[in-house]
């Protein structure tokens, strides 16, 4: 999992609070030939994908650096901002005119995915997307190009056709959250650490995200008509009626396991309204009652909402990021699939539809690993150098339930028609990928753990030793730190070759959902990753590049493909 925050951004750069380093040469060692040695100041960024800070005692906090003041003047705060953050074009958004306008349109472009995907669009035929979304090329364009005026008013009806939420939708979402955040405060886990800051700040994790993966799905399943308080005929495993369960299930009604697709319209546009505020709420919390010093503004209330104001905003505790991030949105991808699985079974009147089934087996078994990555994730982009803003917060709370599900709801009012052995082939592929991206992270993280002092592949592992001193500008005084660029088994092949395992799994998915008999628009998921992935690969590269001067070019003689081994 390569943290799968809904991102707007197409720039690379620094982190949001920096300090400055000095490079120095790398061990010859590292590379073949000689190297020159060389010097480079630059900015630096906590490690994300590719570097590798060496770690200090495992699993203890490394000794904070003195921390800068929170008090600058505006024009400093204004220089420190804009020589600091990674996540705000040059020239900013009033510069892009192509970002600002699908900032725009996002919400209600999820609303209309939302509407495509809904019994209300099966059932209408007056509207010009009816059955033509299956056939976007051949019959929705040239419908729509024919009576221009007429595409517009409908798809605008379609898209606010949902605008305003039900009492259903909401309560199904505020439920989600409050047994998310119940798990998130009651099951134990080790203490975990994510990078250092900057300012010094170290941020601080209960590792049990493992547990709530599978903690909330026993309870999604008990809670639902195929548990133990459903109807014989309709438990998905049959039990004995007992004294105690009839007891049990006085307490609570069971609700339709294909809840999630039955208020899937409304649910999102409650998920719409609800992450503008949020927004807004982080916006203002960043500005005057920051976490931590990570924080502060750019002069522009635009850029400010967008991108945020604070790096790791916490309210009484509760870490915002990672519980939007991880424990609202991945758990909502993860259960979606066989929500809307079992409604396409009943509509189908009992009748399997594979692709659908083992697309979301596939899907659910793929969450399962990021839950156990999920520390791995909170030192990813994501969280390390990106803000809490409607970039990263918005897209998770709306964008990853509206897009990365898409292909998965398609299939309820429109069966993907594959066979068991398709199906079946195509599950196997996708878990392939899977598989080769867990061992890629799984890889990566025994060199981080080790120091470099084990085995990759069955020999000793290549890689680039990165001295460089951070310089903490308010105290002056200098630290000397080092990462580990790895450059053996998957890692010597790309450098990021686990994006191209998650890209297998992607397009997996989507094939799933036929789109020689569905279209092409069953394919936005995995086109969208593609464009995400490309994008990260690259800010990442950038990044690097700043931090690690010469010595990332070294590493990039040693692995120059960025994703795809010969090709790119």
């Amino acid at each position: 999992m390569s943290g799968h925050g809904y991102n707007l951004r197409k720039r690379g750069g620094t982190t949001s609070a920096e300090k400055s380093v000095t490079t120095t040469p790398a061990p010859k060692r590292a590379v073949g030939g000689k190297k020159k040695s060389t010097t480079t100041t630059s900015t630096t960024t906590p490690n994300t994908d590719t570097d590798i800070d060496t770690p200090t005692t495992p699993h203890q906090p490394p000794t904070p650096a003195t921390a800068t003041s929170n008090t600058k003047s505006s024009a400093s705060s204004s220089n420190d901002y804009k020589s600091g953050t990674n996540w705000v074009h040059d020239g900013g958004i009033e510069a892009n005119p192509y970002l600002f306008a699908l900032l725009i349109i996002s919400p209600f472009v999820s609303l209309l995915l939302a509407y495509i995907t809904s019994p209300e669009m099966a059932h209408t035929s007056t509207s010009l997307f009816s059955w033509r979304v299956s056939h976007p090329l051949t019959e929705m364009i040239p419908a729509c190009y024919s009576n221009v005026s007429n595409c517009i008013a409908s798809t605008f009806a379609a898209g606010t056709s949902i605008l305003l939420p039900t009492f259903d939708g909401a309560k199904v979402i505020l439920i989600f959250m409050l047994v998310a955040l119940l798990l998130e405060r009651t099951l134990p886990g080790k203490i975990d650490f994510g990078p250092e800051t900057s300012t010094g700040h170290i941020p601080q994790y209960v590792d049990n995200g493992v547990k709530h993966c599978f903690v909330f799905s026993l309870l999604f399943f008990l809670g639902s008509n195929i548990g133990p308080c459903g109807e014989l005929d309709e438990q998905l495993i049959p039990l004995p009626v007992t004294p105690a369960t009839i007891e049990l299930c006085k307490l609570y009604e069971p609700y339709s396991f294909g809840i999630l697709y039955d208020v899937f319209p409304s649910a999102l546009s409650f998920l719409n309204l609800f992450g503008l505020v949020f927004c807004i709420f982080l916006m203002i919390k960043g500005l005057n009652f920051p976490s931590t010093q990570d924080s502060g503004s750019s002069g522009s209330l635009v850029k400010d909402f967008l991108w945020g104001t604070e790096l790791y905003p916490r309210v009484f505790g509760l870490d915002l990021k990672r519980f939007i991030n991880c424990r609202f949105s991945m758990t909502f991808w993860q259960l979606a699939g066989f929500s809307y699985c079992y409604r396409s079974y009943v509509l189908r009147g009992n009748v399997m539809d594979w692709g659908l089934f083992f697309s979301a087996l596939s899907q659910y078994l793929y969450l399962v690993k990021f839950f156990f990555w999920e520390m791995g994730y909170m030192r990813s982009i994501d969280i390390i150098v990106d803000r809490a803003g409607y970039e990263i917060q918005w897209g998770c709370l709306v964008w990853v339930p509206a897009v990365y599900t898409f292909h998965s709801r398609f299939l309820v009012q429109n069966p993907s028609g594959l066979s068991f052995s398709m199906a079946l082939a195509i599950f196997i592929v996708s878990m392939a990928g899977v598989l080769l991206n867990y061992a890629a992270d799984r890889e990566r993280d025994v060199f981080r753990a080790s120091n470099g002092k084990c085995l990759v592949w069955g020999k000793k592992p290549r890689y680039i030793t990165a001295k460089y001193t951070v310089v903490d500008r308010k105290a002056g005084k200098e630290a000397e730190k080092k990462s580990l660029l790895l450059a053996s088994g998957f890692w010597g092949m790309a450098r990021h070759f686990q994006y191209f395992f998650e890209l297998t799994a992607a397009y997996s998915w989507c094939f799933l959902a036929n789109p020689a008999k569905n279209g092409i628009l069953v394919m936005l998921y995995a086109v969208f990753l593609t464009t995400l992935l490309v994008d990260r690969a690259k800010r990442d590269t950038d990044k690097c590049r700043l931090k690690y001067g010469k010595y990332y070019e070294e590493y990039c003689d040693l692995v120059p493909y960025k994703i795809v081994p010969g090709i790119f």
